[in-house]
């Protein structure tokens, strides 16, 4: 029981970090650092890093010039990410050992190992359709299911406490499913606006372009087959339609914030739930102060980084709230 619930802590934390290492690894433009998949220039452990091997590398792959610094973090990254999955594996067939033991779920823990190899296929997809927005969203979506996941499975084996629920139960459920709802939407929304690299289109804060409602082309904007810069047509993606992408994730922030926070308020309310609104109001707190100050200061590297960990730190907040709540509806443990 005990390494079950140590292998699903690692696997958590490790979750956060691979989150962190993707968007680092994107935000740093080293998302084609390695033209190839699973390896990086042929090479399984480690990248080209000599004379020699630059060479060979520059034959194999004509049209990928061999930038060192940019394909060891991607490696690094699938290192990471390989590592999870392997930790996955291993919480799965403790699952199936021990599914007779309260809060296993095997099932859930299967569904993860399907869901790591799509986010392979997905990493794979990423360097071969040339950073298409689509895959790169739908892989960091991934990363976050990974981690709801992770999160849901530790609850469910007895690592938390239940939430007392004294009166209100049925709407304080409905308010935090509502939360939770437009957390995910917004982390997709954010995940477009990433892949679409639309961050810097409104340079100003909480105006866009100087206005309220600037001139925005939501069609194109939300167009999935297309690559990266361009129409579905081939043409330039104009500025209208990634002024509409950020405008949208601005928009489904002040959505959260209006949501996430009154909730925050109303367990804050309740001394039962207190900590739990201390920590999603301290959250919601940091991630938007960190979606501002990337604004301000023009995408800082380390800012930047921040802010993903942040939504992925919001999202397991607010889904171990709702599960806790569910718990508590129950009167037993979360299963």
């Amino acid at each position: 029981m005990r390494l079950y619930r140590a292998l699903l802590l690692a696997a958590t934390l490790l979750a956060l970090g691979v989150i962190s290492l993707g968007a680092y690894v994107r935000l740093s433009d080293a998302g084609l650092g390695c033209p190839d998949w699973p390896g990086c220039y042929g090479h399984l452990l480690g990248v080209p890093d000599t004379a020699h091997e630059h060479a060979a590398a520059q034959q194999a792959f004509p049209g990928s010039p061999v930038e060192t610094h940019k394909a060891w973090k991607e490696m690094t990254h699938r290192y990471f990410a390989g590592t999870l999955g392997l930790l996955i594996a291993a919480i799965a067939v403790l699952a199936w050992r021990q599914r007779r033991t309260p809060g296993r779920s095997p099932w859930i823990a299967t569904g993860l190992i399907g869901i790591v190899g799509l986010q392979a296929l997905l990493g794979m997809w990423t360097v071969t359709l040339l950073l298409r927005p689509v895959v790169v969203t739908a892989h960091l979506l991934g990363g976050m299911t990974t981690l709801a996941l992770l999160v849901w499975l530790l609850l469910a084996s007895g690592a938390a406490a239940k939430v007392e629920s004294p009166g209100g139960t049925a709407a304080l459920r409905l308010h935090a499913a509502l939360a939770l709802l437009a957390v995910v939407v917004q982390i997709a929304l954010g995940g477009w606006v990433s892949s679409n690299y639309a961050a810097l289109i409104c340079n100003d804060f909480p105006t866009c372009l100087g206005t309220w409602v600037p001139d925005m082309d939501f069609a194109t904007a939300f167009s999935l087959h297309r690559e990266l810069g361009r129409t579905g047509a081939g043409d330039f993606l104009p500025g209208a339609a990634l002024v509409a992408i950020q405008w949208s994730h601005r928009l489904g922030a002040l959505v959260v914030a209006a949501l996430a926070g009154t909730l925050a308020w109303r367990l804050w309310r309740s001394p039962a739930r207190r900590a739990w609104g201390i920590w999603l109001g301290l959250s919601l707190a940091a991630q938007i102060a960190l979606g501002i100050a990337n604004v301000l200061l023009f995408l800082p590297l380390h800012l930047a980084v921040a802010h993903n960990l942040g939504a992925a730190v919001l999202l397991a907040v607010v889904l171990a709230l709702n599960i806790a709540l569910a718990a508590g509806e129950a009167g037993a443990p979360a299963r």
